[in-house]
């Protein structure tokens, strides 16, 4: 039964692995990609196309596996990722690459949630919050790995291995899918929401579409291609709403934001995105563009916020199994989260080694409970059979806020490098943006999610017998 144990475990860690690490893995491989294959003008949907796809379909992964199982779902996913991954490996151009990331994409909006969500059918409780800390610090080092392994590849292999490591990981996640991964049947219903997965995806779509086409070409908020896209997103929302309230099946159940907890933690995943962004975005710009270093270099660098948000995962998790709770350390972590973005303010490109790793690792620390401690939050706050529906809005919410965070971020940093750089230099004007970037993204995220954190009931899990709760397939 331990090694049964053992083999579900790494599943869970490696589906959500490969997930997270596909989203930024790319990006240090990018120049040499443009530079093989041409197709400058479509740099960035390169990484968009599988954002926008992954993003689309995570909320229907969850909810359709509530309905109907998660491990067909999860082997569909998995199907999805590893042929996208060996078809943009394979890509012989910019098109045809950006094509065969949508089709990743497609496949990693069912890894992200329902990893989430095993834990909850294969562990017991007492075991939960220990499992979630790991995932945490998957997810942390994945955010983290992903510029360095791209990098490396592109360096000493060719570019096209940041799409084939996938494959071999991916085939003994298959392996151990089919013949170990218990098939417990959904909870059925009417016939899935096609209405509603069309307005939801035509939705996020003109959303994602809007907000990637910030500072391309000189573009504003103002301008058609950015604020046209996100007007006709807020629209279709509104026919979705109208949709889901009348849906026999929703894809999205509109009632469960009645309840305060699942509420609340999705505001808090939503802001605290802003932090988790600014730093793993923005601070290898700073050690690449103010300070010279290599992009392979640059993602060594930022070590320190990565072990510091594996750490608090995992910390959180103990915490939260030992104790029952979740608030306490949720709200001390957003404390940690506003203390070490606020010191980011005084960022310079001479800045010492020994503050920029204390500010790392405060961030870092006050970033690994929100892996953590939300999913346990809003999965203990729902019925059993909206476990999968739950974990994927979380993540939903998350990639969201992290795209609004990143559009936003972008404007502001553009706008101090232009202003510093003729005075000062470029590499002042970065750490300058820096400066200013990562302390009011991650302050306002920061604050929003403490006060939200700050009103949710402050509940002992093991003791309060209102909390949803379901039969385990691992006991021991």
């Amino acid at each position: 039964m331990r090694s049964k144990n053992g083999l579900l475990l790494f599943a869970v860690l490696g589906g959500m692995f490969l997930a997270m690490l596909d989203q930024t893995i790319v990006g240090t491989a990018l120049p040499r990609i443009v530079g093989e294959l041409g197709g400058t003008g479509l740099y960035t949907w390169v990484v968009t196309a599988y954002l926008l796809t992954s993003t689309i379909t995570v909320p229907l992964y969850g909810r359709l596996s509530d309905a109907y199982g998660r491990k067909p779902l999860l082997l569909t996913g998995v199907a999805l990722f590893l042929l996208g991954s060996i078809l943009s490996g394979a890509a012989q151009s910019m098109g045809q690459l950006i094509a065969f990331r949508g089709l990743q994409g497609l496949g990693a909006g069912a890894l992200l949630p329902l990893s989430l969500a095993l834990v909850v059918d294969l562990f017991p409780p007492e075991r939960g919050g220990r499992v979630q800390g790991a995932l945490g610090g998957v997810m942390a080092l994945s955010y983290l790995a992903g510029p360095f392994l791209g990098g490396l590849f592109t360096d000493h292999a060719s570019w096209r291995w940041a799409f084939y490591v996938n494959v071999p990981i991916g085939a003994v996640l298959v392996a151990i899918i089919v013949w170990r991964l218990p098939h417990r049947p959904g909870h059925g219903g009417a016939r899935p929401d096609y209405l509603g997965i069309a307005v939801f995806s035509a939705a996020i779509s003109a959303l994602l579409v809007g907000l990637t086409e910030k500072g391309v070409d000189g573009h504003t908020w103002t301008s058609g291609p950015v604020i046209g896209p996100i007007a006709a997103s807020l629209a279709l929302l509104v026919v979705f709403v109208v949709v889901e309230r009348r849906a026999e099946q929703p894809i999205v159940p509109l009632h469960l934001f009645a309840n305060r907890t699942y509420s609340l933690v999705n505001v808090a995943s939503f802001f605290t995105a802003f932090c988790m962004y600014a730093g793993v975005v923005f601070l290898p710009r700073y050690f690449q563009e103010a300070r010279g270093l290599s992009a392979t270099s640059s993602g060594l660098h930022i070590y320190p916020l990565m072990l510091a948000m594996v750490v608090g995962s995992a910390v959180t998790g103990a915490l939260i199994s030992r104790t029952g709770r979740y608030k306490p350390w949720l709200v001390a972590a957003t404390v940690l989260l506003v203390a070490g973005t606020t010191l980011c303010a005084n960022l310079a490109a001479g800045t010492s080694e020994p503050l920029l790793v204390a500010w790392m690792a405060l961030i870092g620390l006050g970033m690994g409970p929100m892996l953590s401690g939300l999913t346990v939050a809003i999965q203990r706050s729902v019925p059993p059979q909206y476990v999968g529906t739950a974990s994927a809005n979380l993540t939903f919410f998350r990639q969201i806020g992290g795209s609004v965070a990143l559009a936003v971020a972008g404007t502001a940093y553009a706008s101090v490098v232009a202003r510093e750089a003729p005075a000062h230099g470029l590499p002042a004007a970065h750490a300058a943006a820096t400066a200013t970037v990562i302390p009011w993204l991650g302050v306002v995220g920061a604050v929003v999610a403490l006060l939200a954190l700050a009103l949710l009931p402050n509940r002992n899990l093991w003791l309060d017998r209102s909390a949803p709760r379901q039969e385990n397939l691992v006991t021991a």
